[in-house]
């Protein structure tokens, strides 16, 4: 049974604030959440910006979607109120990263725009950055990283996205990388100079 708001008591003025944690990390908490198709790179690009601030000294957490969907999403499917639900989730859990001063960095294909705008009502319009890595769903297939086209060809996965299941282009993404028209390489380097001077560190 869902509790009632009058038996639940935050305490969120009373804890150590985010101000504080930024000041001891020495940077900017933020979300860089990296959305398009499966196979359009987004998994690839979010691991190589992690790894490279981590070497500049950033505290980060690299969120990915079969990761999560491994663990705390693990009871849900796909329908339309299941992926609902996963964004949902994922965005709380990025904004408690950013309270800690973290910089989290998302690799989700979040699908429709009503999907992207709960995220940033969730997080924040000054703490999220939408990255659209816009890949045509041809070029995913052909790169097939993970095998699932070819099982879509099969008819052993429905609903997938860009297929079954619609994906919405953006309305305003931040930063926009043509990854079926650039290498990884140089969609990392446009990625890292539109993000680091955001993220402050002394």
């Amino acid at each position: 049974m869902k509790p009632t708001q009058e038996n639940i008591h935050p305490i969120f003025a009373e804890i150590l604030d985010r101000e504080a944690k930024e000041q001891r990390l020495r940077q900017r908490g933020c979300v860089i959440w990296l959305y398009g198709l499966s196979g359009s790179g987004k998994s690839t690009l979010a691991n190589a910006l992690e790894r490279r601030l981590f070497e500049e000294g950033f505290t980060t957490k690299f969120l990915d979607g079969d990761n999560i969907r491994t663990g705390l999403n693990g009871d849900l499917g796909f329908s339309n109120e299941e992926r609902r639900e996963n964004i949902r989730r994922i965005a709380e859990v990025a904004k408690l990263f950013v309270q800690a001063g973290v910089i989290a960095i998302n690799s989700f294909i979040t699908p429709k725009n009503e999907l992207r705008a709960m995220a940033r009502e969730i997080i924040g319009d000054a703490d999220l950055l939408e990255i659209y890595l816009k890949c045509s769903f041809e070029t995913c297939a052909e790169r097939d990283v993970k095998g699932l086209y070819a099982k879509v060809e099969e008819g052993k996965i429905q609903q997938f996205t860009g297929r079954d299941s619609a994906f919405e282009a953006p309305d305003k993404p931040d930063l926009i990388l043509q990854t079926d028209q650039e290498g990884p390489e140089s969609s990392l380097e446009q990625l890292y100079q539109f993000v680091r001077p955001k993220l402050r560190k002394d």
